[in-house]
């Protein structure tokens, strides 16, 4: 076991949310590098914590317990590997959507732009869609889609246009590459957080989050026992949507519906109204906290 490369956000937040009793079956969807993990085993007395990660990195920091079963995979196939195991239900469902502390601070895996690294974003080695098939061989029209649908970006147009423009001369194959196309497309004030939208953006279609995290949360849905927790932190507005309307009313698009008498039919119940965020010393002491957002929910 490696020394935990993640501090967990919002911890006790969670852990209060998770409301753990002894000898639940409770799912920790983004293992990482363990924190959340290792804070659930502390405060759960028997029972067994089922962890997913497809993050090969993570594997190294699998933590030597009884209770804990690791499954190296993406967690939008938490229902096939639950039933693997011999189980239809558990207790509890955590996620921590944000990516992991440990991959933007490795130049190698290519998430960050404040490296010079190969353009790679993966998550899973051994996906065959890389950052840099991306940038190289997707239409215009589908560059656009993507920076505008997962990174916001108002001027997708100029970057795309500037991408090919590059692409035809020569391909696009580091982040320092794509740094310098994009920063030219960038407002001077805003430089730093449009690199940050024009890097999520790829990594989101990379690593698929968008379709992953839709089939985790309908399978959350079927795998918890009625009473059973779901507690999420999104950190970004696009995951954040989804998980509010799926968890205020079912469905992606936050419709809620009602029965003949009017009364709301949604198979949550909202625990907190108003969302959780990290307090001032937990801003100050982990400032990758700040955008961070806990909602938790009950199933009916």
């Amino acid at each position: 076991m490696t020394d935990a490369y993640h501090i967990p956000v919002l911890a006790e937040e969670s852990i209060l949310g998770l409301q753990i009793r002894p000898g639940q079956d409770i799912i920790d969807a983004t293992f990482g590098g363990g924190g959340h993990s290792r804070l659930i085993l502390d405060h759960l007395k028997g029972g067994r914590l089922f962890a997913f990660d497809q993050d090969e990195d993570a594997a190294g920091n699998t933590i030597e317990d009884d209770r804990l079963f690791f499954i190296r995979h993406n967690f939008r196939y938490a229902k096939n590997f639950l039933r693997f195991h011999g189980v239809e239900q558990v207790d509890s469902v955590f996620a921590d959507l944000g990516v992991s502390s440990h991959d933007f601070d490795v130049p190698e895996r290519g998430f960050s732009f404040r490296f010079d690294a190969s353009l790679d974003m993966r998550m899973n080695q051994n996906a065959n869609v890389d950052a840099a098939k991306v940038v190289n061989e997707y239409s215009e029209d589908r560059l656009r889609t993507i920076f505008r649908m997962y990174g916001e970006i108002k001027n997708a147009g100029r970057l795309v246009s500037e991408i090919v423009k590059y692409r035809n001369n020569q391909p696009i194959k580091t982040t320092t590459q794509l740094k310098e196309i994009a920063s030219g497309c960038s407002p001077k004030a805003i430089e730093n957080k449009y690199l940050a939208q024009v890097f999520q953006a790829l990594r989101i279609e990379v690593n698929e989050e968008m379709d992953a995290l839709k089939e985790f949360l309908e399978a959350s849905l079927d795998l918890l026992k009625p009473g059973g927790r779901l507690v999420i932190i999104t950190y970004h507005s696009l995951e954040d949507r989804l998980c509010k309307n799926f968890m205020r009313s079912g469905n992606f698009e936050g419709k809620v519906e009602k029965d003949f008498y009017g009364n709301v039919t949604s198979p949550f119940k909202l625990i907190n109204r108003k969302v959780i965020v990290p307090g001032k010393e937990e801003l100050v002491a982990n400032t990758r906290s700040r955008s961070a957002k806990l909602r938790i929910v009950e199933k009916i």
